[in-house]
């Protein structure tokens, strides 16, 4: 049995019972023995007929308004916040991933990465798609919740342009576009394990963030920037984000319609949450 099918079905297993609106039900597990040695293994979800990849295609111009983008955006922080609260980390987190329902309701999905993180765990680097990747993942360099921030920006991002903002061909032709848009960070932040050295790019001075995501109002524009820094320890995090003044009084409608707010959950501090592990 494939490892990341056990990985999905005990983490999703593990969920159950909070029923999150924001992540995708598992209803029922079906095996059946095909041969003396062979399972067959079925997973059955809540039916949801697009992705947020196949949901953007079908967005016809001029694209979507900045209110359904905000809607969606607090949506999935709030799903990602749920994670992290429950120690769980996505790890790969893209449109391909991301289900939207008849009823505009956001569900993240595809847990065949996430695992449940501890202080002194290794996390391998093979994980989110290449283009929403964070820079401390290319670099091989300590992380741990803020690399679905990062992924969560990038997403933001594509909700604006309907295409990826990062669309590197390697690894290094990824941090290269990072860094057209960032900026290259300063020396002192950058990992000492990393398998790049700072020198092997090319100092630059970024335009604003709205060269490169235009129609994006102040608010919104300070929150991707937020989410798209350089030093994961600087990054926001799922609940500071949840609090930013780009989602206004949409919190209030949040927490009456989400388990998140358990007063389990909220008692995990993000300085835990989001503490780096090595890598």
């Amino acid at each position: 049995m494939p490892m990341a099918a056990i990985r999905e079905i005990s983490l999703l297993k593990q969920l159950e019972n909070t029923e999150h609106p924001n992540i995708v039900k598992l209803l029922d597990v079906h095996h059946q023995a095909v041969s003396d040695r062979d399972i067959c293994l079925s997973l059955v979800f809540e039916f949801i007929d697009q992705d947020l990849n196949s949901y953007l295609e079908r967005c016809p111009p001029p694209g979507l308004g900045p209110d359904r983008i905000r809607d969606l955006m607090i949506q999935m922080v709030n799903g990602i916040y749920f994670l992290h609260s429950n120690r769980i980390v996505h790890r790969d987190l893209k449109p391909q991933n991301i289900l939207i329902t008849g009823e505009g309701i956001l569900k993240l999905a595809d847990f065949g990465l996430a695992r449940i993180y501890a202080s002194d765990m290794q996390l391998t680097s093979v994980v989110v798609t290449l283009w929403y990747r964070a820079p401390e993942v290319l670099l091989t360099g300590q992380y741990a919740t803020a690399v679905d921030m990062w992924s969560c920006g990038c997403i933001f991002a594509e909700l604006y342009n309907r295409k990826p903002l990062f669309k590197g061909n390697s690894e290094g032709d990824q941090l290269k576009k990072i860094f057209d848009v960032i900026g290259l960070p300063d020396l002192s932040e950058w990992p000492e394990a990393a398998v790049l050295l700072w020198g092997s790019f090319r100092p630059t001075l970024p335009p604003p963030i709205n060269h490169f995501v235009t129609e994006i109002d102040n608010q919104a524009k300070d929150l991707l920037e937020k989410l798209l820094i350089f030093n994961p320890e600087r990054r926001i995090s799922a609940r500071e984000a949840l609090h930013h003044g780009y989602f206004r009084d949409d919190l209030d409608s949040i927490r009456t319609s989400s388990s998140l707010s358990t007063s389990e959950n909220d008692s995990l501090s993000d300085s835990r949450s989001d503490t780096p592990v090595s890598n």
